[in-house]
């Protein structure tokens, strides 16, 4: 990565002005995620402040900013559809629990296994998705087809100019000064010129249309979007309903002689007709504003509390739990690396589960680390606890008291600061070590990139990723068994095996012996060797059986503790004779 992380003591100031500044870049984001899963905007803001203030106050990674997410979203937006709105907050309750559980077990330990060929395709996928994801902020509502449309002409040129000069400012200040955060100048001085903007170029115009998309236009946008798709999902239903008749007087059209095609059609005209007429005024149709939050079964229908509800619950409970720990988890990982300091993983579980419970008793959608913003809180100056604390408060304050202020900010100012992050998160060193790095490396982590970018999984990339690395793992050491065979002075044979015996190895051991014409006497010495599972173990009882079916001795030397002990808890299933080591010690040093 680039060394936009540079090495900072965390201070109040830095926090408090890396806080604010995660802050703004948190409002779109959570927006985004909510009409994702199927929520109300509102439902994502306080998501957000909830698992970031909770997250940041007890969570295991000073520094690393949480909130609701798109991996998260991706999950519940099935639930909501199905089940209703009412089934999601039992759910991220039940997610809170399990993580929970999962820390107290002490199961966060187990981010050791992920190598370090899928760390960099994880983080190289993440860079590609989250500079392909600013390209929605390119986009616009076309009044007459009622869809999502990319920017073009002038609004397109101001909105690159000013991304350019945001990326402009957060690299140049930090040579100047770094009394402030460059993101945080950057989005203010961005912010002051697209209101200058807005108002001269709205005024020539007379269309009363912003020419720099802001903030409130995109949430706008986007829940226009949404309820056009929604309406004409609808229609479409109804005009293909056979069982039903269709309504022709709210489309306007008569019942003789009209086929099904053409009421779909006037159906579908209806909804453009409807949503061009809610678009035709340019009033808001959504805002950041709202109130204190509220428990969720105040406002909402409270399910049934029985097995059938926690039968539809679990499934989406778990993959919650699992996705969303992988992925803190793995943020925690990149943010120790980049601030040389080291989380704590189990705390980390703990202090997820515990804000998912009280986001999903608050009418929340869950949430988990976000990577993009705890990257802009590092590059910031953000480090401690005071960072994530500062940021959840301020989204509080900005839904309760300064939602006009903020829909003020232009998205160029947010899509710049992301593109930044991008820069600083790509892991650019790994292009010029493909020749120098082994194919299966390469290969894993091209796989874990990849399915990153194509199905926005990042819980699941990762996981493919270990899998893959075991398996090229275990190949590559099946190969690796081997024995030097020498006659000691009885005549006895001694086999020294060198490399790990395990299931994959299995075959390569069987291989080394030749039981019919070896002598009485046969020692297997395991000086340089590990008995790893109870494919080994079966190994080992099957080889000795052959040798006593053919009326021979096998001695077993040189075992460490732990393969003794397999040994022994195999009981029955593997009988051998372990001759007495006087220099078991030894063994037990070096293999123990």
């Amino acid at each position: 990565m680039l060394n936009f992380f540079r090495s900072r003591t965390a201070t109040a100031k830095d926090d408090l002005l890396s806080g604010l500044t995660v802050a703004l870049a948190l409002v779109p984001e959570a927006i985004a995620f909510a009409f994702v899963a199927g929520v109300s905007p509102i439902i994502g803001l306080y998501s957000a402040f909830f698992i970031g203030l909770i997250t940041a106050a007890f969570g295991g990674r000073p520094g690393m900013i949480s909130g609701a997410t798109g991996a998260m979203a991706v999950v519940v937006v099935g639930l909501v559809a199905t089940q209703g709105i009412e089934y999601l907050f039992p759910t991220v309750v039940l997610c809170g629990l399990i993580q929970i559980a999962i820390g107290t077990a002490r199961l966060g330990k187990l981010i050791r296994l992920v190598p370090h060929p899928v760390m960099l395709g994880f983080v190289n996928g993440l860079a590609i998705v989250i500079f392909m994801a600013q390209f929605g902020s390119f986009q616009t509502l076309d009044r007459a087809s009622g869809h999502l449309t990319l920017l073009s002409g002038m609004p397109l040129v101001v909105m690159l100019v000013l991304v350019a000069i945001t990326m402009g400012i957060i690299w140049l200040l930090p040579k100047l000064t770094k009394a402030v955060p460059s993101s945080l100048a950057a989005i203010l001085t961005v912010t002051l010129l697209s209101v200058g903007i807005n108002h001269t170029m709205t005024s020539d115009s007379g269309s009363g249309e912003n020419v720099v998309a802001t903030v409130g236009d995109m949430l706008n946008t986007q829940a226009k979007a949404k309820a056009i798709a929604a309406s004409r999902a609808k229609a479409e239903e109804i005009a293909n309903d056979e069982t039903k008749p269709l309504d022709v007087s709210t489309v306007g059209i008569t019942s003789d002689g009209k086929n099904r095609v053409d009421s779909v059609n006037a159906v579908t005209a209806a909804a453009n007709a409807e949503a061009a007429l809610a678009d035709g005024e340019g009033e808001a149709t959504a805002s950041i504003s709202g109130g204190l939050p509220r428990l969720f079964f105040l406002d909402y229908k409270l399910p049934p509390m029985n097995f059938e509800t926690l039968w539809i619950i679990f499934p989406f409970a778990i993959t919650l739990a699992g996705v969303g720990l992988i992925e803190s988890l793995m943020t925690l990982t990149l943010i120790d690396e980049i601030t040389e300091t080291r989380g704590r993983g189990n705390r980390e579980c703990i202090g997820q589960g515990a804000a998912n419970v009280v986001c999903g008793l608050f009418g929340g959608m869950g949430g988990c680390a976000m990577i993009g913003q705890s990257l802009i809180n590092v590059n910031s100056g953000g480090r401690g606890r005071l960072s994530g604390i500062t940021a959840a408060v301020c989204l509080l304050m900005f839904i309760l008291f300064l939602s006009p202020w903020i829909e003020q900010i232009p998205m160029a100012a947010l899509v710049g600061v992301m593109f930044m992050v991008v820069i600083g998160t790509f892991e650019w060193a790994s292009l010029k070590m493909f020749h120098r790095m082994p194919t299966s490396d390469v290969a894993v982590m091209v796989l874990v990139a990849g399915y990153t970018v194509v199905m926005h999984d990042l819980a699941t990339a990762v996981i493919l990723g270990v899998i893959v690395s075991a398996v090229v793992f275990a190949w590559k050491h099946a190969a690796n068994l081997g024995a030097d065979i020498s006659i000691n002075e009885a005549g006895g044979k001694i086999y020294q095996l060198h490399g790990p015996l395990f299931f994959a190895s299995v075959s390569s051991f069987k291989d080394l012996f030749d039981p019919a014409n070896d002598p009485d006497d046969v020692v297997i010495d395991f000086y340089y060797t590990r008995v790893y599972d109870q494919s080994g173990l079966e190994a080992i009882n099957t080889l000795a059986e052959k040798y006593e079916s053919l009326g021979k001795r096998l001695h077993l030397t040189h075992l460490s503790a732990e393969c003794r002990s397999l040994l022994d808890r195999a009981g029955d299933f593997v009988e051998v004779n372990l001759s007495e080591d006087p220099q078991y010690h030894v063994a037990t040093d070096r293999l123990g």
